[in-house]
């Protein structure tokens, strides 16, 4: 199993940044992928960014060019730097992980984009 411990989210106002926290109990070499996803209220959960063991990263349009994933080996830590956000990324974030053929779920952090 992994276990994924989320930080970072909070209160911002519009065009303003955040930076969210994905801290893995396994080494991220082990793990196939890791992930950003969000769920704002009364939507689907949807996805956002991922970055594969080998550090290929892919976006969701609606955030291309705003949000950058990436990660720390060292600490087992992935990140989403999230910059020019809109009151449309307002949701609760979950960070993913692909391990031995399972997915994990960490508990999900509030990002809200209010002025």
């Amino acid at each position: 199993q992994v276990q994924l411990v989320e930080s970072g989210g909070g209160l911002v106002q519009p065009g303003g940044s955040l930076r969210l926290s994905c801290a893995a109990s396994e080494s991220i070499f082990s793990i196939t992928a890791m992930a950003w996803y969000r769920q704002a209220p009364g939507k689907q959960r949807e996805f956002v960014a991922v970055i594969s063991r080998g550090g290929t990263t892919t976006y969701a349009d609606s955030v291309k060019g705003r949000f950058t994933i990436f990660r720390d080996n060292a600490e087992n830590t992935v990140y989403l730097q999230m910059n020019s956000l809109k009151s449309e990324d307002t949701a609760v974030y979950y960070c993913n992980a692909i391990f031995k053929a399972h997915q994990y779920w960490g508990q999900g952090t509030q990002v809200t984009v209010s002025s």
